[in-house]
C-alpha cells in the first residue's frame, strides 16, 4: 500500500477525535455503553405481552398474568443492540485522480468515521468495494494498521456489490464513501446497501474538478476507469451541460436515498482536507460534534 496513504489515514483518525457517528433514529440510548433497538430480545427493558405459542421459552411466561386471566402470556423485552458500523470505501480509479485531494480525503474520511465510531463505543469494520466488496486487511483495528488499499478498480460499486453480497453486520449502520460517478440506477445499489441495515449513510466525495470543471478549449479526455481517450472541444455550453447532468445525477441519488430511508451528503475533497471541518456531514446528521 502507498505509504502516503498511511499519512492520510492518521490525519483522518486525528480529525475524528472531535466527532461521533450520528445516532440513527431507530436506535435510542439505553444502558451505559449500550443502545436499545426497536425489536424484542432479552434485555431488562419490559415492552409488552403476547399469547404463548408452542416452542416459546417457558421462563418468559408471566405466571401472575396467568393467575388473573387463566391465559398463558409471554413477556416481551426490548432488544439491546451494541451498534456496529460498516464503512465501505469505493476503491475505483476515479477516487484517486492525480492532481486532486480525492484519495487523501477518501482515506481520511474512512479513518475519521472509524474513530467517530470508537468515540460512540460502537464497533466497526472497514470494507473496500473493488472487484468484490471485502474487508480491508485489519479492518477492525486502528486505521494506521489497515493495509492492502489500492485505488485500481475499473467499475462502480454497483458491480462490486452484485458480484457477491458482502458480509455486512445485520442491523448495523452502513456508510458508503464514493464519488457515485458511474452509470446505472442508484436504486439497485441502495437495495443491496440497505438490506438488513438499521441505517445507511451515503457520502458523495468529489474532487473540485469533478464538481466545478473550469478547463476549456481543445482537450484530450482520458477515462480514469478504462483509460479510453477522446479528443473534445470544451466550451461554456459543454461545461453547462456537464454541470446539468451532474446535478441530475445527484438528484437521482438523493431521491433513491430518501426512498430507502438513507441520508446523503455531497462534499468536495479540497474543501475538507484543510482543517477537516465537516459542516455538511454534521448538518445532515451523519456526524455529530462531540
Amino acid at each position: 500500500m502507498n505509504e502516503n496513504y498511511r499519512k492520510f489515514l492518521l490525519e483522518g483518525q486525528q480529525a475524528g477525535l472531535r466527532y461521533g457517528i450520528g445516532t440513527p433514529e431507530r436506535i435510542g440510548r439505553g444502558l451505559i455503553g449500550s443502545h436499545l433497538g426497536a425489536g424484542t430480545g432479552s434485555s431488562l427493558d419490559f415492552m409488552d405481552h403476547r399469547e404463548y405459542e408452542p416452542g416459546d421459552d417457558l421462563r418468559r411466561i408471566d405466571w401472575n398474568a396467568y393467575a388473573r386471566s387463566d391465559k398463558l402470556t409471554i413477556k416481551l423485552y426490548r432488544d439491546e443492540i451494541s451498534p456496529h458500523v460498516d464503512i465501505i470505501l469505493d476503491v475505483s480509479r476515479s477516487m484517486a485522480i492525480k492532481g486532486t485531494e480525492k484519495a487523501r480525503a477518501a482515506l481520511g474520511l474512512s479513518a475519521l468515521f472509524a474513530q467517530a465510531a470508537c468515540n460512540n463505543n460502537f464497533t466497526f469494520a472497514t470494507w473496500q468495494a473493488g472487484q468484490i466488496c471485502d474487508k480491508i486487511m485489519n479492518a477492525s483495528d486502528q486505521p494506521q494498521a489497515w493495509d492492502g488499499i489500492e485505488f485500481n478498480y475499473r467499475a462502480g460499486c454497483d458491480e462490486s456489490f452484485r458480484s457477491q453480497f458482502p458480509g455486512w453486520r445485520n442491523k448495523g449502520i452502513r456508510i458508503l464513501i464514493s464519488d457515485l460517478l458511474w452509470i446505472g440506477d442508484p436504486r439497485s445499489t441502495m437495495s443491496v446497501l440497505s438490506e438488513g441495515a438499521s441505517t445507511v449513510y451515503v457520502v458523495q466525495l468529489l474532487a473540485a474538478v469533478d464538481a466545478e470543471p473550469e478547463f476549456a478549449g481543445n482537450l484530450r479526455l482520458i477515462d480514469s476507469e478504462d483509460d479510453n481517450s477522446r479528443e473534445m472541444f470544451i466550451d461554456a455550453i459543454q461545461l453547462a451541460r456537464y454541470k446539468q447532468r451532474l446535478n441530475e445525477h445527484q438528484q437521482n441519488w438523493s431521491r433513491s436515498c430518501r426512498q430507502f430511508g438513507a441520508k446523503m451528503a455531497t462534499i468536495v475533497a479540497e474543501e475538507i482536507v484543510d482543517g477537516w471541518h465537516l459542516d455538511k456531514l454534521v448538518l445532515s446528521e451523519i456526524l455529530k460534534v462531540l
